[in-house]
């Protein structure tokens, strides 16, 4: 029978397995980390440039500079994004946000099903819209600005274009 470790010891071998998770995080890049709590790494552009990480899940993710990516939606970082990291979720989230018909809003929460789906929500204001994980699982590179579908002239072409653009969007933004 193996002998049982002196009770002062125990406290001490918490702690250095505490700093061990700790310092595996630390290694890993934001892209790795993603994974880890059950998130997409592509939630965040290529152009991370450092990431810090606190013990209660609080971070800061700093980007190289402010960029977009044409997601489903058009996705808006700032060059700094916090909020608040745990398994299967990102809440408190400033420094992203997403464009819808001619008009920007900040997405506050991200969370993922546990167990794992197909599905990804994001949360802006009051309302949840669910949408497919895949698009968010490869990390992609970023463009400088508004140009192309992005502009205001490419949104009113697309307003243009569809049928009853208003209607649906409402409709689907409640019911999703």
């Amino acid at each position: 029978m193996a002998p049982f470790p002196k009770p002062g010891l125990i406290p001490v071998l918490l702690l250095l397995l505490s700093a061990a998770a700790r310092l595996s995080l630390s290694d890993s890049t934001v892209f790795e980390l993603l994974p880890k709590c059950g998130l997409p790494s592509g939630l965040l552009p290529a152009s991370v440039s450092n990431y810090t990480l606190s013990d209660d899940g609080r971070f800061v993710v700093v980007l190289d500079k402010p960029c977009y990516i044409q997601f489903e939606y058009l996705v808006y970082y700032e060059t700094q994004i916090t909020g608040k990291l745990s398994y299967g979720a990102i809440t408190g989230l400033k420094g992203i946000q997403v464009q819808r018909l001619f008009f920007w809003f900040d997405v506050d929460e991200i969370r993922v099903d546990l167990p794992p789906s197909d599905s990804i929500y994001f949360t802006v204001g009051i309302i949840n819209k669910k949408l497919d994980v895949d698009q968010f699982q490869s990390v992609h590179s970023c463009r400088d600005g508004l140009s192309g579908s992005g502009s205001c002239l490419g949104s009113l072409k697309r307003v243009i274009q569809l049928p009853s653009p208003l209607e649906e969007e409402i409709k689907m933004l409640l019911t999703e």
